[in-house]
């Protein structure tokens, strides 16, 4: 009985914060794709400078999305249960939020910037720790006492590598996997549409209403 309260009131937390993330990713993908839209690089385009930060933004994204399967595989739906403390949770407390960091910096790179990659990746960051505190406050009430030692040990979200563990797993959920990779690849496609919206702005089709340095 104690477990099924336990669980029902981990379901109830779970969506109530999950519901927050959604809305806050909702308005950095609104506030990114008009900084895209409309934005350009103080860098003329198909310069080495260019055409470097774009290419480290791509990497930027693909190590997104890898590290935020990498991130899936070991919480599995765990994160409101018990406390997941292997692989890339032994480093830091909030890795799938570190990894979407790092993918939003490779989409501000898009735009050729050095002090786009930074902002985009600023701004995902200090969104996303708004949801953190929110979500900490929640687990403490839910985890207890092993999720307070954890919080004393591993940091709250620049990794530590020092502190790396493999753990474990637990039981693999493919729904979950996909549902991340899926997350994911909206990075991944909307490369080309960056390409375009590039195009548009060169020929005059876009208005370019700021710069970027």
């Amino acid at each position: 009985m104690v477990n099924q309260v336990r669980y029902a009131q981990a379901k109830h937390g779970l969506g109530s914060y999950q519901h927050m993330r959604r809305m806050v990713l909702a308005v950095l993908i609104v506030m990114m794709f008009a900084a895209l839209l409309f934005g350009q690089s103080g860098f003329p385009p198909d310069t080495p400078m260019h055409e470097t930060i774009e290419m480290v933004g791509v990497l930027l994204i693909f190590l997104g999305v890898v590290g935020r399967l990498w991130s899936t595989l070991y919480i599995g739906g765990r994160k409101s249960t018990e406390v997941v403390t292997g692989g890339p949770y032994s480093i830091t407390r909030n890795p799938l939020y570190v990894f979407s960091t790092l993918a939003a910096a490779g989409v501000g790179a898009q735009i050729g910037s050095i002090a786009a990659t930074i902002g985009f990746g600023l701004l995902c960051a200090g969104a996303f720790y708004i949801v953190i505190l929110r979500e900490e406050r929640y687990l403490k009430e839910v985890l207890g006492a092993p999720y307070q030692a954890y919080l004393a040990k591993v940091p709250r979200f620049l990794p530590k590598l020092s502190l790396y563990e493999e753990g474990d797993t637990g039981s693999f959920k493919p729904r979950l996997l996909r549902t991340t990779l899926l997350d994911g690849l909206v990075f991944l496609v909307a490369l080309p549409f960056f390409e375009l919206i590039d195009g548009a702005q060169q020929s005059g089709m876009l208005p370019v209403l700021f710069r970027f340095p």
